[in-house]
């Protein structure tokens, strides 16, 4: 626990790209979080994105954000390819950090950064907004209360279109491509609806000209005997979904970071195992997915970590070790195993 907890927990923002500003926006309404600093390493970029979203101060490089005593914690919406590195940067600082998904470019960087999380005595955290909404935590809910019996099939998908090659998104040089991106969504739920990693798994990927996927389909076999399938593109009209099937009944959700902008904040429950089972719309609270994500950030900092919503440590490595495995079968063509 930290000795935040009489004030907001003030985060500083590495870099000023778009999610970014997305980030601060959601986050400006609380009352126990603030944005107290940006840093970008074109100073007149973090000038204005400070003067624009209403921010205290603004870094011309992301050493003096680190170095800023008047910071707590770091926001770090890097390219995935800076990850690992500016997060253990920052937690040398002092700094309790919350990266955004994926946390690392493979299981082998998450689990550094775990291993200087626990060294330096700070909070890392990966950042995935819809584990925080009301409308995941109900079907966590769901799940531990055996609403649809044990689970056995799982689909989860995200797609949304890009084209444009200069789109930081398509560039393999900084970890672009559909399965670290939206696949990494898809593979979290899935692993939270399952409640474990996969033993294996098989994978087929579309690429683009630049060599990033642009699209991946790939199955999962569960210890418990559960399988999934999950999907994510680049290359396709926007969608986001969910179904979780049991052996008692199913779920369906839109797993969504920000309802209602992005649709119905719902989940559709069917109990029984027939055609006829009657569905129960469970209507939830809406909120912005990076609000909700950020103040459960500052509980668990102040309060300790059975206050914090989303992906364990040991969650957020399976998650790794998992996209790892897909990313390798898609590559191979063959299934692969995962271990340790």
């Amino acid at each position: 626990m930290d000795d935040t907890g009489s004030r907001p927990l003030r985060i500083g923002v590495l870099g000023a790209a778009n999610i970014a500003r997305a980030f601060t926006s959601g986050v400006a309404p609380s009352k126990t979080v603030t944005v107290a600093a940006v840093a970008s390493r074109d100073a007149g970029k973090a000038q204005r994105f400070a003067q624009e979203c209403g921010i205290p101060r603004s870094h011309s490089s992301y050493e003096a954000l680190l170095a800023d005593p008047e910071i707590d914690a770091i926001y770090n919406p890097l390219p995935n390819s800076l990850h690992a590195e500016w997060s253990i940067r920052a937690m040398e600082a002092g700094k309790h950090v919350l990266c955004e998904k994926p946390l690392a470019m493979t299981a082998v960087e998450a689990r550094a950064m775990f291993e200087a999380a626990t060294r330096l005595g700070r909070h890392l955290v990966e950042a995935y907004p819809y584990r925080a909404q009301p409308q995941t935590l109900k079907l966590r809910e769901l799940l531990a209360e055996g609403a649809i019996g044990k689970v056995q099939l799982i689909r989860s998908s995200f797609g949304v279109a890009f084209s444009d090659p200069s789109n930081i998104r398509l560039k393999p040089e900084v970890g672009g491509g559909a399965l670290l991106d939206a696949g990494s969504y898809a593979v979290s739920l899935a692993l939270l609806a399952a409640g474990e990693r996969p033993e294996r798994v098989s994978a087929m990927a579309r690429w683009s000209e630049t060599g990033v996927d642009l699209s991946v389909v790939a199955s999962l076999e569960f210890p418990s005997g559960a399988l999934a399938q999950i999907s994510c593109s680049f290359a396709t009209a926007y969608h986001r979904n969910a179904l979780i099937a049991g052996d008692a009944g199913t779920i369906e959700t839109s797993y969504l970071n920000h309802p209602p902008a992005g649709g119905p904040p719902i989940l559709t429950l069917r109990r029984g195992t027939t055609i006829a089972a009657v569905p129960e719309i469970i209507e939830v609270a809406p909120g912005n997915g990076f609000l909700a994500e950020a103040e459960s950030f500052q509980r668990l900092v102040t309060q300790g970590v059975a206050h914090w919503t989303g992906a364990t440590p040991a969650e957020s490595i399976d998650i790794a070790l998992t996209l790892d495995a897909i990313g390798q079968s898609a590559r191979s063509g063959a299934a692969v195993t995962i271990t340790g």
